[in-house]
């Protein structure tokens, strides 16, 4: 019996030691910086914009990078975590965002060049959790049944802790921006990201639908999600408004200018409104593979790029399309225009200066 329970212990042991080795080498990405790597530039980058002149890209394992010179060197930028970076914005030469996986949320005071953690998922779900008791509290958030189910709801989604992730950031100054995520995730903030405002029941989006982008159009703010959600901000009632395209495949992203908003997603669709948001009208890409960004350049100019990297412009405010040939294309998930006729575009196989000619 002795010499059982001694090879039962040896067994657990033995069993044991791989687990506890495993445990000592884990790091969370969440505290590893992003390691330095001569490929950042070349590895995949999923989201670009530009800072003034400078251009900047977020992607995979926390790699950002850097470019002075519209797109034809990189550099990379000295990251606190190692997460995988989804979105970027910037509302200054100076100051930008980026979120991802994780619920992270970097900030950057220099042009890009060094990051600082805002937020991460335990954090937001601290915030999420302890503002909803608050408000239910006082009564704020409907009649008891409807605080309870809210608070229920939102407790569900904080457990899930840091695995939620945010998919787009937009900013209309230095102090006030959104962050956007999964399972209707909303996020404000009115001092640079130093504090955070859960705006989870200030949506008009029921059944939770993935917020994929937002962003300012026209001087309106819009939101594009799962399954032909899109929400524009009521400013006087400070809540995100429902608005029905006629089309129930999701959208990736929201652009356009003064004179039109634009929505483009899934198999090649893309809808345009010149009212607001009250009538939308199917746009003809003649694509089938999904558009995954948008950019405009200068004031009139609208850029699409879809998955498979094909090209198109509009100089009507997006009413026609026509296509752009570009020398080498490859995937793209985004583009920013950083000239007239130079866009850069991000992707698998990391980010590319392409110069263009469409008349």
């Amino acid at each position: 019996m002795r010499n059982q329970l001694m090879a039962a212990k040896l067994a657990a042991l033995a069993l044991a030691l791989p687990l506890a080795a495993s445990a000592a080498t884990f790091q969370d990405v969440l505290d590893t910086p992003a390691k330095e790597s001569a490929l950042a530039a070349r590895s995949l980058l999923n989201g670009v914009v530009g800072a003034g002149k400078r251009v900047v890209a977020v992607g995979q394992r926390g790699h950002i990078v850097y470019s002075d010179d519209q797109g034809k060197s990189w550099r990379q930028a000295s990251v606190p975590v190692s997460s995988d970076l989804l979105a970027v914005t910037f509302s200054s030469p100076q100051k930008g965002w980026a979120v991802g996986h994780d619920g992270v949320v970097l900030h950057t005071a220099d042009g890009g060049a060094n990051w600082v953690k805002q937020l991460d998922g335990s954090s937001a779900a601290k915030v999420l959790e302890s503002f909803y008791a608050k408000q239910a509290a006082t009564g704020e958030l409907g009649s008891s049944e409807q605080s309870a189910a809210l608070v229920e709801e939102v407790a569900r989604l904080a457990r899930q802790g840091a695995e939620t992730p945010f998919l787009d950031v937009w900013f209309a100054d230095d102090n006030t921006g959104f962050i956007v995520g999964a399972f209707n995730l909303i996020f404000r903030t009115g001092d640079g990201g130093k504090t955070w405002e859960p705006w989870f029941h200030r949506t008009e989006n029921p059944t939770r639908m993935h917020l994929y982008a937002i962003r300012q159009v026209g001087g309106a703010l819009y939101i594009s999600g799962e399954q032909g959600l899109v929400l524009k901000l009521d400013e006087a009632g400070k809540r995100f408004a429902a608005m029905d395209t006629g089309y129930r495949g999701t959208y990736f992203g929201v652009n356009g200018n003064k004179d039109a908003v634009v929505v483009f997603g899934l198999r090649g669709n893309a809808y345009r409104s010149i009212d607001g948001g009250r009538q939308w009208a199917k746009i003809e890409t003649g694509l089938q593979d999904g558009i995954t960004g948008a950019t405009t350049c200068g004031a009139n100019r609208l850029v699409l790029i879809s998955q498979s990297g094909r090209m198109l412009a509009s100089d009507d405010a997006g009413e026609r399309f026509r296509p752009v040939k570009l020398a080498q294309p490859g995937p793209a998930s985004a583009i920013a225009c950083v000239s007239g006729d130079v866009v850069v575009i991000a992707g698998p196989r990391g980010v590319h200066a392409h110069a263009f000619d469409i008349k």
